[in-house]
Formats: structure tokens, C-alpha cells, sequence
């Protein structure tokens, strides 16, 4: 018998689609985003989906739609909590208590305590735990009736994914996956491709159309150039960034377009997919930049696979 998984916060379904590859059973999945929703639900056809807003949905809500929850899993928006966001309340508590879209991190709290799953995971940005952030989340867990808190570090590239990705994830079991030994690169995750300009039937893979300005300025272009550097709350960061096709990617993000190694043109929706280990046959709807979004914003499939087996080990074993 298959374990039951709800994703709130469900996004695209990367998270979701990892465990699903570990044969869990998606039942629920929640979003506030209808175009969203939809993604899931065309992925993920025998799950429901409701689209709501977290801030107003009650436990009774999903435990009406579902009998049994094993696993419930999410991840609540980063934008409150990483240093990429100049605009980020600068006392860390004021990002989980007083920050709106924060806040909805204490609702992914309060639905996990309601419906007492087995086994939690809730997926962020490492800068979630900075300073007293950290205590103030295990305190909120062990309020929602989880004594054992775990905040565990994972990177992405170490389970398969040809991007790199550090992120946190705070659960009620530790989290040790081992690790790969191969690392999958750049030319490795974009082979067998088709031409994106050619006729073929992969979702998702056409090409972005983008300035005759940009485009002369992409041709000029090495591996590793960018076209655009911006300042964050801690540091620089960049955009448009021409990869290196023998290593890994940078950090695939939903405002993030990276050119390829060979061609002077903007990867395609699918190209930054497979950067995030996301299988062809997962599909994303709802306008390009919606979908690059999407894509950007996911839990990189491999990692929440490695994640997934974890979990289902723990179940089997009744250590939770």
C-alpha cells in the first residue's frame, strides 16, 4: 500500500514529483495560484487541488477531501527570508511574525499540527534559520506537537540535479540521503534535445523570443559571462549567465535565464527544467514567464526523490 502524501504550497509539483517517483500517493495538493493548481492537477491527475489561500483554509477543509495523510510536505515562500531580496525586514523575526508573505509559513505550521501527519518536511531557503529564526521555527513546531525538529542542509548537485541548489529542510526525521557520486553537468542534462526551433512534440520546448539588442550583446558572450549583476540584501547576484556545458549550472531561480553554451539564444522553459531534473513528460502551463517560474521556484526533482526514499524508510521502520 502506497503512502499518502499532501503538498501544500505545492507549486509546479517538483516536490511532489520526486516522491511520486518513490511511489507516493499525491492526494492533495494546495496553491493559491489557479494557473498553478492547474500545472498540478494535469500532472498529477489522480490528486485533488484545491486553490486556496493557506491563511484561510481549515484542517476540516483537507481532512474532508482525504481519509489518511502520511507525509505532508511544502514550501512556503522563500522571498521573506533569502538575502537575494533587498527589500527583507531587517530583524529576522519580523520575517516569520510580521512580514505578510512570512506568515504564511506559520499557516504551513498550523496545518501540519492540525493534521498530524507521520512525517513532515517543509522546504526553504537556508536563510530561513538566520540568527533566532531557527528557534523561533522549533519552537512553532514543537507548539504544532512535534517534539523532534530537525533542520536539515542539503545541496542539490550532490543527488543528481545539474544545477546547484543549497536548501533547508526542517522536518520531524533526520535527513541524510547519500550521496551520488556522479556529478551531472550542464551538456550531460541538455543532450537529445531537439532544435527548439524544429518540429517536435515535447511540451514546453520553444524558443523565448528576446531583443536584437540582448542578442548581440549574447553573441559577444563566453562561458560564464552574464548580462546583468544586481545587488541583494547581502552581496551580488546575476542574470543571464552563459553556461559552462562541462559543469554545473548556478542556482536555477524563477527570475533566472541562463543562455546556452553553443547557441546565442535564451534557454527554453524544458532546457531549464532538465537543469532542475525535471522528467520531459512534466508538463507546465499558464504563460512562459508563469512557467519559468515554475520551474525556478520547485524543489529540484532528484533531490526530492532522495528525499522521498528517505521518508519511506522511516515509515517502514516506524522511526518517527
Amino acid at each position: 500500500m502506497a503512502f499518502t502524501l499532501v503538498d501544500l504550497f505545492c507549486g509546479g509539483g517538483g516536490f511532489t514529483r520526486g516522491f511520486a517517483q518513490e511511489e507516493f500517493k499525491p492526494i492533495l495538493g494546495l496553491d493559491a495560484d489557479r494557473a498553478v493548481a492547474e500545472t498540478y492537477r494535469v500532472n498529477f491527475s489522480s490528486s485533488k487541488v484545491l486553490v486556496e489561500d493557506i491563511r484561510e483554509m481549515g484542517w476540516w477543509r483537507i481532512e474532508r477531501e482525504v481519509n489518511k495523510v502520511d507525509v505532508i510536505i511544502g514550501s512556503p515562500p522563500c522571498e521573506p527570508f533569502t538575502k537575494t531580496n533587498p527589500k527583507r525586514e531587517r530583524n529576522p523575526l519580523d520575517r516569520l511574525y510580521k512580514d505578510p508573505e512570512g506568515q504564511l509559513t506559520l499557516h504551513f505550521i498550523r496545518l501540519v499540527g492540525d493534521l498530524q501527519p507521520k512525517i513532515f518536511v517543509m522546504e526553504n531557503v537556508v536563510d530561513a534559520m538566520e540568527g533566532p529564526l531557527r528557534e523561533a521555527l522549533t519552537y512553532e513546531f514543537r507548539r504544532a506537537g512535534f517534539e523532534r525538529v530537525f533542520f536539515n542542509v542539503l545541496r542539490a548537485e550532490h543527488y543528481g540535479t545539474p544545477s546547484k541548489r543549497r536548501r533547508l529542510f526542517v522536518s520531524n526525521i533526520k535527513l541524510a540521503p547519500p550521496r551520488l557520486r556522479k556529478v551531472i553537468c550542464v551538456e550531460d542534462a541538455l543532450q537529445g534535445l531537439p532544435d527548439p526551433r524544429s518540429i517536435h512534440d515535447i511540451p514546453n520546448h520553444v524558443v523565448t523570443p528576446i531583443s536584437e539588442r540582448k542578442l548581440k550583446k549574447i553573441a559577444r558572450m563566453k562561458w560564464g559571462d552574464c548580462l546583468v549583476v544586481y545587488p541583494g540584501a547581502k552581496g551580488v547576484f546575476t542574470n543571464y549567465v552563459r553556461l559552462h556545458p562541462r559543469r554545473l549550472a548556478p542556482v536555477v531561480s524563477g527570475g533566472k535565464r541562463f543562455i546556452p553554451p553553443f547557441e546565442d539564444r535564451l534557454l527554453t522553459v524544458r532546457e531549464q527544467a532538465r537543469l532542475m531534473g525535471f522528467p520531459d513528460d512534466h508538463v507546465f502551463l499558464g504563460g512562459r514567464e508563469l512557467e519559468y517560474n515554475m520551474v525556478g521556484e520547485a524543489v529540484p526533482v532528484p533531490l526530492a526523490r532522495a528525499i522521498a526514499a528517505e521518508v519511506k524508510k522511516a515509515l517502514k521502520s516506524g522511526s518517527f
